[in-house]
């Protein structure tokens, strides 16, 4: 049988059937694979993905096209028990994607199963009354068995509508997720241009990538209190672009981590970061990194408006 391809229209509509559209959370406990699996689900990266815990900390859409469906994916910040103010803003915002969404997506480590986190957020859940669907990642890597029970221990808390069992690293049952979604979500016009894969501004995914090299190189060494800014972005006549970010820490025994010994630490995440800037934007980048202390920027609401959160007031 011969698979026929639908080439959407610019007003969605693809001519064959109604067009579907909604927006899909994904939540979970911080490392259960939500970067990964938005970036498999879109195809193309639209969020940072490290080992460090915590790292996606606003709302990031990533927008996929799937039969006639428009598909917005809310990658949403990893839920856990909050100490500080960053915290508690980033998993008030994670709960308040999941209430806006048409659908939520919940998903856990197979491996983990339901311990810790993973278990609180299902309890959560009881109070959120959009469809849901339960999503095990990492299955490869447990018995069936096991995955069996997991599955019938979280279905006794809270009904799921569908149960998916998947490996987000290397997309074993993605096409699965994708099939049910563009059929279960409403009939509507897409929200999105056909083209448009994020609705991240691209300074801000700029940004987001040379955190992501930063987290990469130094991981343990560097305080989970870092945080990068895109303060210049000048288009220029040969066709490059030249961006300047400042890398802000908290203090000046963490200044000397980020630069490393002779400035190594800082000229690899910007020789990482470039190379991947230059292949996202098809030209040549001129990147330019500073490493500057502001002492409790985590309590500063412009650190906060600049990463998409509210600040809270207390």
């Amino acid at each position: 049988m011969t698979e026929e391809t639908n080439i959407p229209a610019e007003n969605g509509d693809t001519g064959a059937g109604p067009t579907h559209s909604g927006f899909v959370a994904l939540i979970g406990a911080t490392n259960a694979g939500k970067s990964t699996l938005v970036n498999r689900l879109v195809g193309a990266k639209v969020s940072i993905v490290s080992h460090k815990v915590q790292t996606t900390r606003a709302i990031v859409r990533g927008i996929a096209i799937h039969n006639n469906a428009q598909i917005v994916f809310m990658d949403t910040p990893g839920i856990f028990k909050p100490r500080r103010r960053l915290d508690r803003a980033m998993v008030t915002t994670a709960w308040g994607g999941a209430k806006d969404a048409d659908f939520i997506m919940f998903l856990i480590d197979s491996e983990r199963g339901l311990k810790g986190d993973a278990e609180t957020i299902l309890e959560g859940l009881k109070e959120v009354h959009q469809p849901k669907i339960l999503v095990l990642n990492k299955v490869d890597r447990v018995k069936p068995e096991d995955l069996l029970k997991l599955t019938a221990a979280v279905n006794e808390v809270v009904k799921f509508e569908r149960t998916f069992m998947i490996s987000a690293l290397n997309g074993s049952g993605c096409e699965d997720v994708m099939d049910y979604l563009s059929a279960a979500l409403p009939e509507g016009p897409w929200y999105y241009p056909e083209d448009q894969i994020s609705d991240l501004p691209m300074r801000q995914l700029a940004a987001e990538i040379t955190r992501e090299k930063l987290f990469l190189r130094l991981h343990q060494e560097l305080p989970y209190s870092s945080h990068v800014e895109t303060e210049k972005w000048e288009e220029r006549k040969d066709g490059s672009v030249r961006i300047e970010q400042v890398i802000y820490v908290e203090r000046d025994s963490q200044k000397k981590i980020a630069l490393g010994k002779n400035g190594d630490a800082i000229k690899a995440i910007s020789t990482a970061s470039r190379k991947e800037l230059s292949e996202i934007l098809e030209q040549t980048v001129h990147l330019f990194l500073f490493v500057k202390v502001r002492e409790n920027w985590g309590d500063d609401p412009a650190r906060f408006r600049e990463m998409g959160l509210d600040f809270p007031t207390s």
